[in-house]
């Protein structure tokens, strides 16, 4: 990677890998792109910063090659929970937006990453050591452009050779950016409310395990991926990678270790917990270990410790 794009810059994995890759590859190396979120001062500030819809291919097309970009971060897409509400629109934004980055990619010989997620998995997917190659049967419109875009991934790297790499991210956890519109979303709201009101209502029900992975890890991740040797990656794309799993329950528990007056109820929202329910409890990620060497550095203690210690 020398000349990096990143789409969906302002959300909640940009917000933290922008400026991570601006300080490797230097500020003017990196090319922000993001559309609706108003963009943090910093990262407007420090570096290059377009507004666009990922549907412009013309748009973006005319950025990566005034810039000689060599590697786009493909971020650009609607939740979970959001693209429950917003169907269409979901597809639209997610399938087109990875086509158009396709393209470009193909015509302008650019590398690119794209995030697959827990939820290209589905009810019949074995939930307990979730394998790295296993039915995928998703029954959520974002399970559903998931899968079809790691699918989407392989055929342009197999029939017209763009280096394609791609990861399935459990819940990110992050105290940089608030998510939006995703069903692990309660794993960052539960900080907020621990701190401000010493309580909250979760969503989900208490013994809803699924995993997650605290930021740091996850942009890591994406570096280190994008940086390995080639010919190692018998995969290329959606790698399940992991670093903790749990409940609610379980967040609550290590978060009131710290905060012994902090309390949770729960108030299960159905169409968030028909979506964790449809996913894995815990991913098997020894493929990606033995072939790039992933291995993550927090567990769920010390992510809890940094979490508050940062929002305090």
């Amino acid at each position: 990677m020398k000349k990096i794009l990143i789409t969906g810059a302002t959300g909640q994995i940009g917000t933290e890998l922008t400026p991570a890759l601006r300080n490797k590859f230097g500020n003017e190396n990196v090319f922000a792109i993001g559309h609706k979120r108003r963009p943090d001062p910093n990262l407007h500030a420090s570096g290059p910063y377009y507004s666009l819809d990922i549907r412009d291919c013309h748009g973006l097309e005319t950025i990566v090659a005034a810039h000689d970009v060599d590697t786009i971060i493909h971020l650009a897409s609607l939740l979970s929970a959001t693209a429950e509400t917003q169907p269409q629109q979901a597809w639209d934004i997610n399938m087109n937006g990875l086509t158009n980055v396709l393209e470009i990619s193909r015509r302008q010989q650019c590398a690119v990453f794209f995030p697959s997620s827990i939820a290209a998995f589905g009810p019949t997917t074995p939930s307990d050591n979730t394998p790295q190659d296993t039915i995928q049967r998703p029954n959520t419109m974002y399970g559903i452009t998931k899968v079809s875009g790691e699918l989407l991934c392989d055929y342009y790297y197999q029939r017209f050779g763009v280096d394609t790499r791609g990861v399935r991210f459990p819940g990110l956890i992050s105290y940089k950016a608030i998510p939006g519109g995703g069903t692990t979303d309660y794993a960052v709201h539960i900080f907020y409310a621990a701190l401000r009101e010493q309580h909250y209502v979760c969503y989900l029900r208490p013994d809803t395990r699924l995993d997650m992975m605290y930021m740091p890890d996850a942009i890591a991740a994406i570096m280190q991926i994008m940086e390995s040797d080639t010919t190692a990656l018998a995969h290329r794309n959606g790698f399940n990678i992991t670093a903790m799993s749990f409940t609610p329950e379980q967040l609550a528990y290590e978060i009131k270790k710290l905060i012994p007056e902090f309390t949770i109820t729960y108030t299960v929202d159905p169409v968030r917990q028909a979506i964790a329910d449809s996913w894995p409890r815990h991913m098997d990620d020894s493929v990606a270990r033995a072939e790039w060497r992933w291995a993550p550095q927090y567990d769920l203690a010390a992510m809890v410790r940094e979490m508050l210690d940062s929002l305090s």
